[in-house]
Protein backbone atom coordinates (compact mmCIF):
# COMPACT_ATOMS: atom_id res chain seq x y z
CA UNK A 1 0.00 0.00 0.00
CA UNK A 2 1.56 3.13 -1.13
CA UNK A 3 -0.26 6.97 0.17
CA UNK A 4 -2.12 6.86 -3.50
CA UNK A 5 -4.19 4.43 -2.15
CA UNK A 6 -4.43 5.75 1.65
CA UNK A 7 -8.47 6.34 2.16
CA UNK A 8 -9.00 8.59 5.27
CA UNK A 9 -9.30 6.36 8.76
CA UNK A 10 -10.31 7.04 12.00
CA UNK A 11 -6.87 6.44 13.83
CA UNK A 12 -3.65 6.93 11.75
CA UNK A 13 -0.93 5.26 14.07
CA UNK A 14 2.71 6.61 13.02
CA UNK A 15 5.09 4.12 13.54
CA UNK A 16 5.69 0.14 13.30
CA UNK A 17 7.25 -1.05 16.61
CA UNK A 18 6.21 -2.73 19.95
CA UNK A 19 4.04 0.76 20.76
CA UNK A 20 2.46 1.17 17.60
CA UNK A 21 1.54 -2.31 16.76
CA UNK A 22 -0.05 -2.49 20.30
CA UNK A 23 -1.47 1.21 19.73
CA UNK A 24 -3.06 -0.17 16.09
CA UNK A 25 -4.46 -3.30 17.37
CA UNK A 26 -6.14 -2.09 20.61
CA UNK A 27 -7.60 0.97 18.11
CA UNK A 28 -8.92 -2.09 15.80
CA UNK A 29 -10.36 -3.97 18.54
CA UNK A 30 -11.84 -0.88 19.88
CA UNK A 31 -14.11 -0.96 16.53
CA UNK A 32 -11.71 1.74 14.50
CA UNK A 33 -10.42 1.83 11.18
CA UNK A 34 -6.92 1.74 11.62
CA UNK A 35 -4.10 2.84 9.19
CA UNK A 36 0.20 3.16 9.89
CA UNK A 37 3.12 5.02 8.89
CA UNK A 38 6.21 3.30 9.04
CA UNK A 39 9.61 5.42 7.62
CA UNK A 40 11.65 2.61 7.20
CA UNK A 41 10.89 0.02 4.41
CA UNK A 42 9.50 -2.94 5.70
CA UNK A 43 12.82 -5.06 6.50
CA UNK A 44 13.96 -2.38 8.09
CA UNK A 45 10.05 -2.07 10.01
CA UNK A 46 10.16 -2.06 13.75
CA UNK A 47 12.36 0.49 14.90
CA UNK A 48 14.17 0.00 18.22
CA UNK A 49 11.88 -2.64 19.18
CA UNK A 50 13.53 -4.80 15.71
CA UNK A 51 16.42 -4.53 18.26
CA UNK A 52 15.55 -5.44 21.18
CA UNK A 53 16.75 -8.48 23.57
CA UNK A 54 13.30 -8.68 24.85
CA UNK A 55 13.22 -7.61 29.03
CA UNK A 56 10.10 -7.45 30.00
CA UNK A 57 9.49 -6.19 33.84
CA UNK A 58 6.44 -6.98 35.22
CA UNK A 59 4.98 -7.85 38.39
CA UNK A 60 4.67 -11.58 39.49
CA UNK A 61 3.49 -13.27 42.45
CA UNK A 62 5.01 -16.08 41.93
CA UNK A 63 5.84 -19.12 39.97
CA UNK A 64 2.17 -19.55 38.76
CA UNK A 65 1.94 -16.32 37.16
CA UNK A 66 5.29 -17.21 35.22
CA UNK A 67 3.82 -20.47 33.90
CA UNK A 68 0.84 -18.41 32.48
CA UNK A 69 3.12 -16.68 30.24
CA UNK A 70 5.42 -19.55 29.64
CA UNK A 71 3.92 -22.89 30.10
CA UNK A 72 7.58 -24.77 29.07
CA UNK A 73 8.24 -23.46 32.88
CA UNK A 74 5.95 -26.12 34.65
CA UNK A 75 8.50 -28.45 32.66
CA UNK A 76 11.75 -27.39 34.49
CA UNK A 77 13.17 -28.65 37.60
CA UNK A 78 11.47 -25.98 39.49
CA UNK A 79 13.20 -26.92 42.83
CA UNK A 80 16.17 -25.76 41.25
CA UNK A 81 15.42 -22.43 40.34
CA UNK A 82 14.42 -19.73 42.75
CA UNK A 83 11.83 -17.24 40.79
CA UNK A 84 10.77 -15.36 43.70
CA UNK A 85 8.29 -12.21 43.24
CA UNK A 86 8.33 -8.85 42.23
CA UNK A 87 5.54 -6.49 43.76
CA UNK A 88 3.99 -3.73 42.99
CA UNK A 89 5.96 -1.78 45.77
CA UNK A 90 9.29 -3.27 44.66
CA UNK A 91 8.68 -1.80 40.75
CA UNK A 92 7.85 1.67 42.35
CA UNK A 93 11.19 1.64 44.32
CA UNK A 94 13.19 0.61 41.61
CA UNK A 95 11.52 3.40 39.48
CA UNK A 96 11.60 5.64 41.87
CA UNK A 97 15.67 5.12 43.20
CA UNK A 98 16.71 4.66 39.61
CA UNK A 99 15.37 7.55 38.24
CA UNK A 100 15.87 9.96 41.47
CA UNK A 101 12.39 10.16 42.49
CA UNK A 102 11.62 11.79 39.53
CA UNK A 103 9.79 9.72 37.51
CA UNK A 104 5.85 10.93 36.81
CA UNK A 105 4.02 9.10 39.82
CA UNK A 106 0.54 8.66 37.72
CA UNK A 107 2.37 7.51 34.88
CA UNK A 108 4.36 4.98 36.70
CA UNK A 109 1.14 3.96 38.48
CA UNK A 110 -0.23 3.50 35.28
CA UNK A 111 2.50 1.54 33.58
CA UNK A 112 3.24 -0.97 37.06
CA UNK A 113 -0.46 -1.73 37.58
CA UNK A 114 -0.85 -2.51 33.91
CA UNK A 115 2.60 -4.41 33.73
CA UNK A 116 1.28 -7.97 34.18
CA UNK A 117 -1.98 -7.69 31.83
CA UNK A 118 0.28 -6.10 29.29
CA UNK A 119 2.63 -9.26 29.07
CA UNK A 120 -0.81 -11.36 28.75
CA UNK A 121 -1.70 -9.45 26.29
CA UNK A 122 1.04 -9.96 23.92
CA UNK A 123 0.46 -13.58 24.74
CA UNK A 124 -2.76 -13.28 23.59
CA UNK A 125 -1.43 -11.71 19.81
CA UNK A 126 1.21 -14.75 19.63
CA UNK A 127 4.12 -13.24 21.48
CA UNK A 128 5.70 -16.19 23.41
CA UNK A 129 7.95 -15.97 27.17
CA UNK A 130 10.91 -17.90 28.09
CA UNK A 131 12.76 -17.75 31.68
CA UNK A 132 15.82 -15.38 31.84
CA UNK A 133 18.23 -17.83 32.89
CA UNK A 134 21.53 -17.11 32.41
CA UNK A 135 20.70 -13.37 32.17
CA UNK A 136 19.04 -12.43 35.18
CA UNK A 137 19.99 -15.87 37.21
CA UNK A 138 23.28 -17.77 37.31
CA UNK A 139 23.61 -21.36 39.48
CA UNK A 140 25.16 -21.41 42.10
CA UNK A 141 25.16 -24.24 44.29
CA UNK A 142 22.97 -26.09 42.07
CA UNK A 143 20.67 -23.13 41.89
CA UNK A 144 19.38 -20.48 40.20
CA UNK A 145 18.04 -17.29 42.12
CA UNK A 146 16.17 -14.52 40.58
CA UNK A 147 16.82 -10.88 41.17
CA UNK A 148 15.19 -7.68 40.32
CA UNK A 149 12.09 -8.60 38.76
CA UNK A 150 13.08 -9.52 35.45
CA UNK A 151 12.08 -13.81 35.58
CA UNK A 152 10.92 -13.46 31.50
CA UNK A 153 11.59 -12.18 28.64
CA UNK A 154 10.08 -11.97 24.79
CA UNK A 155 11.28 -14.99 23.19
CA UNK A 156 13.18 -14.33 20.64
CA UNK A 157 13.97 -10.85 21.35
CA UNK A 158 12.50 -8.22 18.37
CA UNK A 159 13.65 -10.87 15.77
CA UNK A 160 10.89 -12.75 16.93
CA UNK A 161 8.52 -9.51 18.50
CA UNK A 162 8.20 -7.34 15.30
CA UNK A 163 7.20 -10.36 12.75
CA UNK A 164 4.41 -11.81 15.36
CA UNK A 165 2.50 -8.07 15.89
CA UNK A 166 2.95 -7.26 12.38
CA UNK A 167 1.27 -10.73 11.74
CA UNK A 168 -1.63 -10.04 14.27
CA UNK A 169 -1.85 -6.90 12.12
CA UNK A 170 -2.21 -8.33 8.92
CA UNK A 171 -4.92 -10.80 10.53
CA UNK A 172 -6.54 -7.85 11.81
CA UNK A 173 -6.47 -6.55 8.84
CA UNK A 174 -4.65 -2.93 9.49
CA UNK A 175 -2.55 -1.68 6.51
CA UNK A 176 0.87 -0.41 6.88
CA UNK A 177 2.54 2.84 4.79
CA UNK A 178 5.99 2.03 4.84
CA UNK A 179 8.82 4.63 3.22
CA UNK A 180 6.62 7.23 4.73
CA UNK A 181 7.19 9.91 6.57
CA UNK A 182 5.03 12.22 8.83
CA UNK A 183 6.64 15.58 9.42
CA UNK A 184 2.98 17.80 10.22
CA UNK A 185 0.57 17.53 12.12
CA UNK A 186 -2.75 18.53 9.95
CA UNK A 187 -5.23 20.04 12.59
CA UNK A 188 -8.22 22.82 12.54
CA UNK A 189 -9.71 24.33 15.61
CA UNK A 190 -11.54 21.15 16.61
CA UNK A 191 -9.16 18.77 17.06
CA UNK A 192 -6.24 16.79 14.93
CA UNK A 193 -7.13 15.88 11.10
CA UNK A 194 -3.79 13.88 9.99
CA UNK A 195 -1.03 13.88 9.01
CA UNK A 196 1.42 15.48 5.90
CA UNK A 197 3.87 12.82 5.20
CA UNK A 198 6.59 12.39 2.56
CA UNK A 199 6.86 9.41 0.24
CA UNK A 200 9.78 8.98 -2.28
CA UNK A 201 9.95 12.47 -2.48
CA UNK A 202 6.21 13.29 -2.69
CA UNK A 203 4.11 15.14 0.03
CA UNK A 204 0.74 13.64 0.58
CA UNK A 205 -2.23 14.55 3.44
CA UNK A 206 -3.24 11.76 5.06
CA UNK A 207 -6.64 12.29 6.91
CA UNK A 208 -7.78 10.57 10.62
CA UNK A 209 -10.00 11.57 12.85
CA UNK A 210 -7.36 10.79 15.93
CA UNK A 211 -3.26 10.58 15.71
CA UNK A 212 -1.21 8.06 17.63
CA UNK A 213 2.56 9.32 17.78
CA UNK A 214 4.75 6.04 18.41
CA UNK A 215 7.55 6.99 16.43
CA UNK A 216 10.31 6.67 19.03
CA UNK A 217 13.23 9.26 20.65
CA UNK A 218 15.25 11.84 18.62
CA UNK A 219 18.86 9.34 19.22
CA UNK A 220 18.88 8.72 15.62
CA UNK A 221 19.16 12.32 15.23
CA UNK A 222 22.78 13.43 15.56
CA UNK A 223 22.06 17.31 15.64
CA UNK A 224 19.47 16.78 17.85
CA UNK A 225 21.59 14.30 20.61
CA UNK A 226 24.47 17.14 20.58
CA UNK A 227 21.57 20.12 20.82
CA UNK A 228 20.12 18.28 24.05
CA UNK A 229 22.32 15.64 25.17
CA UNK A 230 25.38 18.22 25.00
CA UNK A 231 29.16 17.79 23.43
CA UNK A 232 30.29 14.71 21.71
CA UNK A 233 26.84 13.14 21.77
CA UNK A 234 26.28 13.43 17.68
CA UNK A 235 29.74 10.98 17.52
CA UNK A 236 27.86 8.41 19.84
CA UNK A 237 27.13 5.21 17.99
CA UNK A 238 23.27 4.21 17.92
CA UNK A 239 22.38 0.43 19.49
CA UNK A 240 19.14 0.56 17.15
CA UNK A 241 17.55 1.95 14.59
CA UNK A 242 18.85 5.11 12.21
CA UNK A 243 15.00 6.46 11.34
CA UNK A 244 14.32 7.59 14.84
CA UNK A 245 14.87 11.68 14.14
CA UNK A 246 12.46 12.88 16.35
CA UNK A 247 9.74 13.59 13.71
CA UNK A 248 7.27 13.42 16.62
CA UNK A 249 8.74 15.62 18.80
CA UNK A 250 9.20 18.02 16.14
CA UNK A 251 5.56 18.12 14.69
CA UNK A 252 3.84 17.80 18.21
CA UNK A 253 5.34 20.81 19.30
CA UNK A 254 4.97 22.23 16.80
CA UNK A 255 0.81 22.72 16.76
CA UNK A 256 1.93 23.75 20.98
CA UNK A 257 2.49 20.19 22.89
CA UNK A 258 4.09 20.42 26.19
CA UNK A 259 7.46 18.61 26.79
CA UNK A 260 8.31 16.50 30.29
CA UNK A 261 10.70 14.44 30.85
CA UNK A 262 14.85 14.13 30.92
CA UNK A 263 15.77 15.73 27.67
CA UNK A 264 19.75 16.38 28.53
CA UNK A 265 19.36 12.41 29.21
CA UNK A 266 19.16 9.09 27.56
CA UNK A 267 19.78 5.38 27.96
CA UNK A 268 23.22 4.76 26.60
CA UNK A 269 24.39 1.17 27.37
CA UNK A 270 28.41 -0.09 26.86
CA UNK A 271 28.73 -1.18 23.30
CA UNK A 272 31.91 -2.74 21.12
CA UNK A 273 34.17 0.43 19.86
CA UNK A 274 34.09 -0.83 16.44
CA UNK A 275 30.33 -1.87 16.19
CA UNK A 276 28.59 0.30 13.29
CA UNK A 277 27.29 3.99 13.60
CA UNK A 278 23.86 2.06 13.57
CA UNK A 279 22.07 -0.75 14.58
CA UNK A 280 22.95 -4.14 12.77
CA UNK A 281 19.49 -6.48 12.40
CA UNK A 282 21.69 -9.34 11.70
CA UNK A 283 23.62 -8.81 15.04
CA UNK A 284 20.62 -7.50 17.02
CA UNK A 285 21.66 -6.49 20.37
CA UNK A 286 25.02 -8.38 20.66
CA UNK A 287 27.50 -5.49 20.77
CA UNK A 288 26.67 -5.01 23.74
CA UNK A 289 28.83 -5.74 26.87
CA UNK A 290 26.78 -6.02 30.41
CA UNK A 291 29.45 -8.51 32.08
CA UNK A 292 31.15 -5.29 33.68
CA UNK A 293 30.19 -6.26 37.34
CA UNK A 294 32.25 -8.71 37.38
CA UNK A 295 35.57 -7.62 36.50
CA UNK A 296 37.09 -3.79 35.97
CA UNK A 297 36.83 -1.04 33.49
CA UNK A 298 39.76 1.28 32.36
CA UNK A 299 40.07 4.08 30.55
CA UNK A 300 42.89 5.66 28.37
CA UNK A 301 44.69 6.61 31.12
CA UNK A 302 44.77 3.08 32.09
CA UNK A 303 42.35 4.16 35.63
CA UNK A 304 39.00 3.00 36.81
CA UNK A 305 36.58 5.83 37.04
CA UNK A 306 33.14 3.95 38.29
CA UNK A 307 31.99 1.40 40.23
CA UNK A 308 31.72 -1.68 38.95
CA UNK A 309 29.88 -3.66 40.85
CA UNK A 310 27.27 -1.10 42.69
CA UNK A 311 24.63 -2.96 41.78
CA UNK A 312 23.08 -5.65 39.75
CA UNK A 313 23.67 -4.62 35.52
CA UNK A 314 20.04 -4.62 34.59
CA UNK A 315 20.28 -1.42 37.28
CA UNK A 316 23.47 0.47 36.32
CA UNK A 317 23.95 -0.53 32.40
CA UNK A 318 21.60 2.48 31.07
CA UNK A 319 23.91 4.88 32.66
CA UNK A 320 27.61 3.88 32.03
CA UNK A 321 27.54 4.53 28.64
CA UNK A 322 27.13 7.99 29.66
CA UNK A 323 30.36 7.46 32.00
CA UNK A 324 32.34 5.92 28.98
CA UNK A 325 31.09 9.20 27.09
CA UNK A 326 33.15 11.47 29.57
CA UNK A 327 36.42 9.50 29.02
CA UNK A 328 39.01 10.99 26.63
CA UNK A 329 38.52 9.16 23.20
CA UNK A 330 35.16 8.05 24.48
CA UNK A 331 36.09 4.50 25.02
CA UNK A 332 37.05 2.23 27.28
CA UNK A 333 38.15 -1.66 28.02
CA UNK A 334 36.59 -4.24 30.32
CA UNK A 335 38.97 -6.97 31.66
CA UNK A 336 38.05 -10.10 33.23
CA UNK A 337 39.72 -13.37 33.95
CA UNK A 338 39.01 -16.94 33.27
CA UNK A 339 37.46 -17.47 36.64
CA UNK A 340 33.96 -15.48 35.50
CA UNK A 341 33.60 -17.10 31.93
CA UNK A 342 31.24 -19.35 32.40
CA UNK A 343 28.98 -16.47 33.57
CA UNK A 344 30.08 -14.41 30.22
CA UNK A 345 26.70 -13.72 27.98
CA UNK A 346 26.64 -14.87 24.33
CA UNK A 347 27.35 -11.00 23.16
CA UNK A 348 31.27 -11.73 24.65
CA UNK A 349 31.05 -14.45 22.01
CA UNK A 350 30.06 -13.52 18.79
CA UNK A 351 32.48 -13.31 15.53
CA UNK A 352 32.44 -9.50 15.56
CA UNK A 353 33.95 -7.80 18.72
CA UNK A 354 37.00 -5.93 19.66
CA UNK A 355 38.50 -8.30 21.93
CA UNK A 356 42.25 -9.07 23.26
CA UNK A 357 43.72 -11.59 25.55
CA UNK A 358 47.30 -12.60 27.15
CA UNK A 359 48.14 -15.36 29.69
CA UNK A 360 49.89 -12.35 32.04
CA UNK A 361 48.32 -8.87 32.53
CA UNK A 362 51.85 -7.87 31.75
CA UNK A 363 51.44 -9.36 28.17
CA UNK A 364 47.55 -8.01 27.74
CA UNK A 365 48.02 -4.28 28.90
CA UNK A 366 49.97 -3.17 26.05
CA UNK A 367 47.15 -4.96 23.85
CA UNK A 368 44.63 -1.96 24.67
CA UNK A 369 44.96 0.18 22.00
CA UNK A 370 44.46 3.56 22.95
CA UNK A 371 45.41 2.84 26.93
CA UNK A 372 48.68 3.85 28.63
CA UNK A 373 50.12 0.29 29.39
CA UNK A 374 52.25 1.80 32.88
CA UNK A 375 48.91 2.87 34.09
CA UNK A 376 46.96 0.59 33.65
CA UNK A 377 49.39 -1.90 35.22
CA UNK A 378 49.60 0.29 37.98
CA UNK A 379 45.68 -0.01 38.47
CA UNK A 380 45.27 -3.97 37.98
CA UNK A 381 48.47 -4.55 40.60
CA UNK A 382 46.45 -1.75 43.01
CA UNK A 383 43.09 -3.52 42.53
CA UNK A 384 44.48 -7.22 43.15
CA UNK A 385 46.56 -5.71 45.92
CA UNK A 386 43.20 -4.30 48.20
CA UNK A 387 41.80 -5.75 51.05
CA UNK A 388 38.73 -7.27 50.80
CA UNK A 389 36.60 -9.01 53.67
CA UNK A 390 36.56 -13.00 54.00
CA UNK A 391 33.69 -13.46 52.03
CA UNK A 392 32.04 -15.66 49.02
CA UNK A 393 31.60 -14.20 45.37
CA UNK A 394 27.65 -14.99 44.32
CA UNK A 395 26.96 -13.37 40.94
CA UNK A 396 23.09 -13.62 42.31
CA UNK A 397 23.14 -11.50 45.20
CA UNK A 398 24.80 -8.25 46.37
CA UNK A 399 27.54 -10.54 48.23
CA UNK A 400 29.29 -7.71 49.63
CA UNK A 401 32.88 -9.06 48.48
CA UNK A 402 34.67 -5.60 47.83
CA UNK A 403 37.94 -3.68 47.94
CA UNK A 404 38.61 -1.44 50.25
CA UNK A 405 40.76 1.95 50.04
CA UNK A 406 40.92 2.35 46.91
CA UNK A 407 40.09 5.95 44.79
CA UNK A 408 37.14 4.15 43.69
CA UNK A 409 36.00 0.64 45.82
CA UNK A 410 34.74 -1.75 44.01
CA UNK A 411 31.77 -2.53 46.70
CA UNK A 412 30.35 -5.65 45.18
CA UNK A 413 31.87 -8.88 42.85
CA UNK A 414 35.06 -7.57 43.32
CA UNK A 415 37.33 -11.18 42.59
CA UNK A 416 40.87 -10.48 42.38
CA UNK A 417 41.93 -10.91 38.28
CA UNK A 418 44.32 -13.43 39.10
CA UNK A 419 43.67 -16.62 36.75
CA UNK A 420 44.75 -16.47 33.47
CA UNK A 421 44.06 -16.22 30.64
CA UNK A 422 42.85 -12.62 30.66
CA UNK A 423 40.63 -11.07 28.50
CA UNK A 424 39.26 -7.13 27.66
CA UNK A 425 36.58 -5.75 25.36
CA UNK A 426 36.63 -2.65 24.22
CA UNK A 427 33.64 -0.54 24.46
CA UNK A 428 32.26 3.04 23.59
CA UNK A 429 28.63 4.58 24.33
CA UNK A 430 25.75 2.80 22.39
CA UNK A 431 22.21 5.37 22.68
CA UNK A 432 19.26 3.45 23.00
CA UNK A 433 16.75 5.84 23.50
CA UNK A 434 16.29 9.40 24.16
CA UNK A 435 14.25 10.58 27.81
CA UNK A 436 12.87 13.58 26.85
CA UNK A 437 9.43 13.69 24.96
CA UNK A 438 5.62 15.06 25.17
CA UNK A 439 3.79 15.20 28.29
CA UNK A 440 1.00 12.79 27.98
CA UNK A 441 -2.51 12.51 30.52
CA UNK A 442 -2.55 9.22 32.55
CA UNK A 443 -5.18 8.54 29.07
CA UNK A 444 -1.98 8.73 26.63
CA UNK A 445 -3.28 11.98 25.32
CA UNK A 446 -0.67 14.82 24.72
CA UNK A 447 -1.00 17.39 26.35
CA UNK A 448 -0.78 21.13 25.24
CA UNK A 449 1.80 23.92 27.18
CA UNK A 450 -1.80 25.20 28.90
CA UNK A 451 -2.27 21.64 30.25
CA UNK A 452 -4.87 20.91 28.13
CA UNK A 453 -5.25 17.67 26.28
CA UNK A 454 -5.25 17.90 22.40
CA UNK A 455 -8.37 16.42 20.96
CA UNK A 456 -7.67 13.63 18.89
CA UNK A 457 -3.36 13.15 19.59
CA UNK A 458 -2.16 10.32 21.79
CA UNK A 459 1.66 8.94 22.04
CA UNK A 460 2.85 5.88 23.46
CA UNK A 461 6.14 4.40 23.51
CA UNK A 462 9.87 6.15 23.67
CA UNK A 463 8.15 9.69 22.79
CA UNK A 464 6.45 9.99 25.91
CA UNK A 465 7.79 12.30 28.40
CA UNK A 466 7.94 11.45 32.47
CA UNK A 467 8.97 7.79 33.11
CA UNK A 468 12.70 8.20 33.05
CA UNK A 469 15.39 10.27 34.14
CA UNK A 470 19.30 9.59 34.74
CA UNK A 471 18.81 6.01 34.43
CA UNK A 472 16.40 2.81 33.58
CA UNK A 473 15.61 -0.21 34.74
CA UNK A 474 15.90 -3.23 32.42
CA UNK A 475 12.94 -4.33 30.91
CA UNK A 476 10.88 -1.55 31.49
CA UNK A 477 10.31 0.55 27.83
CA UNK A 478 9.11 -3.12 26.16
CA UNK A 479 6.55 -3.24 29.13
CA UNK A 480 5.70 0.55 28.85
CA UNK A 481 5.03 0.43 24.92
CA UNK A 482 2.77 -1.94 25.32
CA UNK A 483 1.02 -0.18 28.22
CA UNK A 484 0.37 2.85 26.63
CA UNK A 485 -0.13 1.84 23.19
CA UNK A 486 -2.98 -0.08 24.19
CA UNK A 487 -4.14 3.42 26.18
CA UNK A 488 -3.50 5.19 22.82
CA UNK A 489 -5.31 2.91 21.03
CA UNK A 490 -8.23 3.10 22.73
CA UNK A 491 -8.19 6.29 23.54
CA UNK A 492 -8.26 7.13 19.54
CA UNK A 493 -11.09 5.04 18.74
CA UNK A 494 -13.13 6.94 21.36
CA UNK A 495 -11.78 9.92 20.73
CA UNK A 496 -12.74 9.09 16.61
CA UNK A 497 -15.73 8.33 17.39
CA UNK A 498 -16.76 11.36 19.44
Amino acid sequence: MTPADYAPVDVLVIGAGNAAANAALAAHEAGARVAMLETAPAESRGGNSAFTGGAFRFVYAGVDDLIALAPDIKDLDLASIDFGTYTEGQYFEDMGRLTEYRCDPELTDVLISNSYESAKWLRAHGVRFQPALGRQAFRVDGKFKFWGGLACHVLGGGAQLVPTLHTALERAGVPVLYETTAYALLHDDARIRGVRARHRGSIFDLRAEAVVLACGGFESNAEMRARYLGPNWDLAKVRGTRFNQGYGHRMAIDIGAAVAGHWSGAHAVQWDMNAPPFGDLTIGDRFQKHNYPFGILVNARGERFLDEGADFHSYTYAKYGHEVMKQHGLFAWQIFDSKINNLLRDEYRIARITKEAADTLEELAPKLTGVDTGGVLETLRAYNAAPRPDVAFNPNIHDGLRTMGLPIDKTNWAQKLDTPPYHAYGVTAGITFTFGGLKVTKSAQVEDTSGSPIAGLFAAGEIVGGLYYHNYGSGTGLVAGVTFGRIAGAGAAASARG
